[in-house]
């Protein structure tokens, strides 16, 4: 099989209709899954305790606490010294967690206007400015992630886009051009979403690719095809 091309027993349209992915997210939703407070605090490192702005309204959610621990906690080989590459970054709780715990700079890519305010706001509050690159645009665009191949990325798209085929197809070529192109060669990519939302065999076989579920939230962790999972560890 030639590198890039779906799994042959999972092709991206599979059997899965839009209306049973509408489905899963409303359950996913109904148990919880990304339904928290605006209260956001970050867990650990230099800046914990500090609170962040986070948006109002349904567009944008910042990830639970106990899933973003469970997260930096499989991260650890990677955070020291990295660039980080923070896609449809909300208020930045994840690229400025990184920062807390030893990252060196982060990227921070959203369009939203009321998260990218949030998002200014936090990094100016917390004297980051230094630390940060700030794009207004598509997380999904090339021209947005920069030129620099990021040690880790975080892709935390809006679950809406997980529903909509075309979109849906958007998220996962952007997902496996990020893995290709942009990612260090030992670097680690981490897309969240609704558990059970997406399959592994929608990777493309030649990636490495594990999952960790939290409840009802799926964190998938991948990597190219020469990684040895930073420092020998699986995430």
């Amino acid at each position: 099989m030639r590198a890039g091309s779906p799994r042959k027993d999972a092709p991206l349209s599979a059997s899965w209709s839009d209306r049973a992915r509408r489905g899963d997210l409303e359950n996913a939703e109904g148990r919880g899954f990304a339904r928290l407070s605006r209260v956001v605090r970050v867990i650990a490192g230099e800046l914990r305790g500090r609170r962040l702005k986070a948006p109002e309204g349904e567009r944008t959610r910042p990830m639970l606490d106990r899933v973003r621990e469970a997260l930096f906690d499989t991260l650890r080989p990677w955070i020291e010294g990295a660039f980080v590459l923070d896609l449809f970054a909300g208020s930045g709780a994840l690229g400025i967690e990184a920062l807390s715990r030893g990252a060196r700079r982060v990227r921070f890519v959203e369009r939203a206007p009321a998260a990218c305010l949030c998002l200014q706001d936090n990094v100016s509050e917390l004297d980051l400015s230094d630390a940060v690159e700030l794009v207004r645009g598509d997380a999904l665009e090339v021209a947005s992630w920069g030129e620099r191949p990021a040690d880790i990325v975080f892709l935390d798209s809006p679950y809406r886009l997980l529903v909509e085929l075309r979109a849906r197809r958007s998220v996962l070529a952007a997902l496996d051009e990020l893995v290709r192109m942009h990612l260090a060669p030992e670097g680690v990519l981490v897309f969240h979403a609704p558990h059970r939302m997406v399959r592994a065999a929608e990777f493309a076989a030649d990636l490495v690719v594990r999952e960790r579920v939290y409840g009802s939230n799926a964190l998938w962790y991948v990597q190219g095809a020469t990684a040895t999972s930073g420092q020998g560890e699986e995430p």
